[in-house]
């Protein structure tokens, strides 16, 4: 839901499940009304109240979440090796359009240094 709400920035239930549903045809409009809650119940996200549909709103920045969620995962699943976390996204997780753009950035970075 953070990642639909960071796309389409504050918005109703109603909007987030349209949104939501064309990646997951399955998913009910009451799940995400009640994540939406769960998720504003827990300070993550800020809730409108003001008309009849609450709008809900991302309170963290997407990078700043992305930050925190990739630290956890190195020290809880790579033994704190970023590296490790790296050579296993790039043996089975990267297209080969990826793979060519990330070579370029490491390219363009040692021609900077």
């Amino acid at each position: 839901m953070m990642r639909v709400l960071w796309e389409i920035g504050p918005a109703t239930a109603k909007q987030v499940h349209e949104h939501a549903i064309k990646e997951r045809p399955d998913l009910a409009y009451a799940s995400v009304l009640r994540l939406l809650q769960v998720m504003h119940g827990k300070g993550q996200l800020a809730r409108d109240e003001s008309q009849k549909a609450h709008v809900y709103e991302a309170l963290a920045e997407q990078d700043s979440v992305q930050t925190n969620l990739i630290k956890d995962l190195v020290q809880k699943a790579f033994a704190g090796s970023a590296k490790a976390l790296v050579l296993a996204a790039l043996r089975s997780h990267v297209s080969k359009e990826e793979r060519a753009e990330i070579q370029k950035l490491l390219s363009e970075d040692e021609d900077a240094s």
